[in-house]
């Protein structure tokens, strides 16, 4: 199956100190595939080149047939391409509602927003109860479920997220990321998931293992 997500050869340092070596992955369509290894392996190096916010130094990072790397953020967001990011990051006034709508920036048909969100608010009605209430005001599991659903306002293509069950116990972390894998499936997403939960990581389609900005190949 030809690849949704084509990384190869990139290299990405900042300010001489080399995050990735080189490292080629690849994504196909409906695949998850989890990034796994320790603080600086370069797990959040790769997320960050992919959504244009660290342009690498050499390599290229093709999406859907179309090169991407080089270019602005919005517009590889407007391509397909979603990002939950490390700490939820939500916009803690703002209410739920209007988190989720920052999610759909790039999208212009009110209505078809409208039913994206309903869509997305049925497979979490805890987030539906509280639609109207501050997304600071949460626990730190519904603000990651916030997180979530801000990224599938804009109906991607591929999901991007970096450690998504972190800071989380571990109940907490299961419920979370077992509702994160099921929205996946049932919505055919393909998805590049940075965890250092091996237990978690297990579940997913494919491991990629990576050390020192190389990745590590399967023994």
């Amino acid at each position: 199956m030809t690849a949704m997500l084509d990384f190869k050869d990139v290299e990405l340092y900042y300010d001489h100190v080399y995050a990735l070596k080189g490292v080629s992955l690849s994504v196909k369509q409906g695949e998850t595939v989890a990034l796994i290894g320790a603080n600086g392996a370069g797990k959040s190096s790769i997320l960050r080149t992919i959504t244009g916010l660290a342009p690498p130094q050499t390599g290229s990072v093709t999406f859907e047939g179309s090169r991407v790397d080089g270019t602005d953020p919005s517009s590889i967001v407007r391509r397909g391409i979603a990002m939950v990011p490390e700490g939820r990051r939500v916009f803690p006034f703002m209410s739920v509602k209007d988190n989720l709508m920052m999610g759909a920036f790039t999208r212009e048909d009110k209505a078809d927003i409208q039913n994206t969100l309903e869509s997305i608010l049925t497979r979490f009605p805890r987030l539906k109860e509280r639609y109207n209430q501050a997304a600071g005001t949460l626990s730190g599991g519904e603000q990651q479920r916030v997180a979530f659903c801000r990224a599938l306002a804009n109906q991607p293509r591929l999901l991007l997220a970096d450690e998504p069950t972190g800071n989380l116990d571990p109940e907490t972390s299961e419920r979370v990321f077992a509702t994160l894998m099921d929205v996946v499936r049932e919505t055919g997403l393909s998805a590049l998931i940075a965890t250092h939960n091996l237990e978690l990581a297990a579940r997913m389609d494919r491991v990629v293992r990576l050390d020192a900005g190389r990745i590590i190949p399967a023994s």
